[in-house]
């Protein structure tokens, strides 16, 4: 996402803005630098144009829409007809825009500069096209979609436009309305319908136009539209104003500090609604903006897990909206299998026709796991184990999962195979060719990630806890520490490289070792897969140059052929990558390493305002004065929201 836009979030809905306010509808796939514009919600955008123009011309920018700016409330710009130094402007136009759940709100003034009644014509062209969010990003592919059909109605009252999409059973819908209701609503020629108003400020006087958009994704119902953007705003910072209480922030790093707050804010704007086993309805943190507004499995998790210390509520709402949507049965086309728990949820017209395989998708080797250790996390964190006996059956489906078509009973370890149709690569680093030698060369065959092992451990560890002291299952309890040991031995054997005195990435169908120096190892860590000694030996390793950028380690060390700066898992520095690296380090008692990964961090959240971007690019500290971006990187994204707080954790408030 292009710093060209603005970008407003609450819940499952956001909207990206240009810097005088309006939406163009430029940035048609995901590789261009702009990024999409629009209303998103669900999956599809709901709003493609919202271009005002006062007097026939496009307003001049006096003040843009603030696009560093970090908080979520309101963009707010000021514009003035175009005009010279001995003209001074007849009038300014001040725009305040916000989103509620489904809504995008607008509050446009025209204030007179004048001694007398002055005459303005304003205009706002608006058009939906429901573009799928698969097509915004999907890399030159296209979809077909036979019967579809879209209309544009003025209302009844004349107060606004209703832009329909239908697509056999599919519907939907975005309306457009305004107070006062325009003088006509036009036709463009291009689809697009233009709203006119004639307005008459009195001298030095203002007059103001109220605007809703309110979108009706398929299958949901009207929403309620806030009466203001000042009244959005209200909405969302009481929801900040609750993340953020009881949370105790260092005083003695205020910097620490800042971006501990500002996750707080962004993790509760990212909230989308889910439903738990019995129907009951949830908030749990969706994953990113622009591209993951949703739920994602492995995302949600350690989300939770950061926060767990400050907002259990997070993980109280994850861990029942995964075993809802937990596999109970194979689906080949969505790489389902009984008990694995998901990877995506998707709302959007492409998975609802099956055109891609996201609308419950299951390709994911961590995430199942990852539940596990939550679940284990939380009830410990908490002290109540309510939730863990409400969910012992899904838990035990977790595990049978992991020992049967998981792959550890069989290869000894978690494995999964490239899905043709979804995701190649199924632990974090998810892109293709993200698992890799050091030269360069792609893992073949199924892949046993080393990451997802200490997952699997760690995860194992837990439930054997579990069945212990709240299932009262000493035998089930016992399995499962005698194969968590087991994998233990197993894996410093196999994975660990002499020559490097470092773990492989993965191993290959042959059981090979893939041998870039990753990251991955940092996640071992935090599990304790590793002995003592070897786990010491990895967190130095870590904090040596070619690996720690000054803004973080980075997933590839530099100086390997596989090694890119600006590749999104072969170079690049990832955040909640780099939380995990912090707590495994403090885990194994390098709490000067764990530090200095907090203090990067803490450094390049400092630079934009103490909010953490999905993912950094690779480059040394010393090569620019603040990190520089990855090109296609999602602003906002809750792992990173949530990292500052894993840090607090890892290294309080040193």
């Amino acid at each position: 996402m292009s710093d060209r836009h603005r970008l407003l979030v609450r819940g499952r809905t956001f909207v990206a803005v240009g810097t005088g306010g309006d939406i163009s509808g430029v940035g048609q796939t995901r590789g261009a630098a702009a990024g999409p514009d629009g209303l998103f919600v669900r999956d599809a955008r709901h709003l493609s144009r919202w271009q005002l123009t006062v007097d026939g011309a496009v307003p001049e920018i006096l003040t843009p829409v603030e696009t560093s700016a970090a908080a979520a409330d309101a963009a707010r710009c000021v514009l003035v007809p175009r005009g010279g130094r001995q003209e001074p402007p007849a009038y300014t136009l001040f725009r305040e825009q916000a989103v509620a759940d489904g809504v995008f709100v607008e509050t446009l003034r025209v204030l007179s500069n004048r001694p007398v009644p002055t005459r303005v014509v304003v205009a706002l062209t608006v058009d939906a096209d429901f573009t799928d969010q698969f097509e915004l990003r999907a890399d030159h592919r296209t979809y077909a979609k036979s019967g579809a059909v879209r209309s544009r109605l003025p209302l009844d009252g004349g107060e606004g436009v209703e832009f329909t999409y239908r697509r056999g059973e599919w519907c939907s819908r975005t309306t457009v309305t305004a107070d006062p209701a325009p003088d006509g609503i036009e036709e463009t020629g291009t689809g697009a319908r233009r709203l006119v108003w004639t307005l008459e400020p009195d001298a030095h006087g203002s007059v103001e136009v109220a605007l809703r958009a309110a979108a009706q994704p398929h299958g949901e119902p009207e929403p309620r539209a806030p009466e203001s953007p000042a009244q959005a705003a209200r909405q969302l910072a009481a929801i900040e104003e609750e993340y953020a209480s009881g949370v105790a922030l260092p005083a003695t790093w205020p910097e620490l500090a800042a971006a501990c707050a500002r996750g707080l804010a962004d993790l509760a704007a990212l909230q989308v609604p889910a439903k738990g086993p019995d129907g009951e309805e949830l908030r749990v943190p969706g994953a990113g903006v622009p591209w993951f507004l949703t739920l994602l499995g492995r995302d949600a998790l350690l989300t939770s897990l950061f926060a767990l210390p400050y907002l259990p509520g997070l993980a109280a709402a994850t861990l029942p909206a995964l075993a809802a949507t937990q596999a109970t049965e194979a689906v080949e086309g969505a790489v389902a299998q009984p008990g694995k728990i998901v990877h995506e949820v998707r709302h959007g017209e492409l998975a609802h026709f099956g055109q891609v395989p996201f609308g419950r998708y299951y390709g994911s080797v961590d995430a199942t796991p990852l539940f596990l250790v939550l679940l284990g996390a939380y009830t410990e964190q908490t002290g109540d184990p309510a939730l863990a006996r409400r969910l012992q059956p899904h838990a035990r489906a977790a595990v049978g999962w992991m020992l049967d078509h998981g792959g550890l009973t069989s290869r000894g370890y978690l494995v999964y195979r490239a899905d043709e149709g979804g995701l190649a690569n199924q632990n974090w680093k998810d892109s293709p060719g993200a698992i890799c030698s050091a030269d360069g060369g792609r893992a073949t065959g199924p892949v046993m990630a080393a990451g997802a092992q200490g997952y699997a451990y760690d995860a194992l560890r837990r439930t054997a806890w579990l069945a212990r002291t709240v299932w009262d299952d000493e035998v089930y309890a016992d399995l499962l520490a005698q194969t968590a040991a087991d994998l233990r031995d197993r894996f410093q054997r196999d994975f660990w490289m002499p020559r490097h005195g470092f773990p492989a990435l993965a191993l290959d169908g042959e059981g090979h070792q893939v041998d870039a120096l990753a990251s991955d190892a940092g996640h071992l860590l935090w599990s304790g897969l590793l002995d003592k000694e070897y786990g010491e030996a990895v967190g130095r390793r870590l904090l040596e140059r070619d690996f720690f950028s000054g803004w973080g380690v980075r997933t590839v060390a530099a100086g390997q052929a596989a090694f890119h700066p600006l590749s999104y898992h072969r170079g690049s520095v990832w955040p909640h990558d780099n939380a995990l690296i912090a707590l495994g380090l403090a885990r194994y008692g390098l709490h000067d390493e764990a530090r200095a990964v907090a203090r990067a961090l803490v450094a390049a959240a400092t630079t934009a305002g103490g909010r953490l971007p999905e993912v950094l690019a690779g480059y040394d500290k010393g090569a620019y004065p603040v990190p520089v971006p990855y090109p296609h990187s999602c602003v906002w994204e809750s792992r990173s929201a949530a990292a500052p707080l894993a840090l607090l954790t890892a290294v309080g408030g040193a």
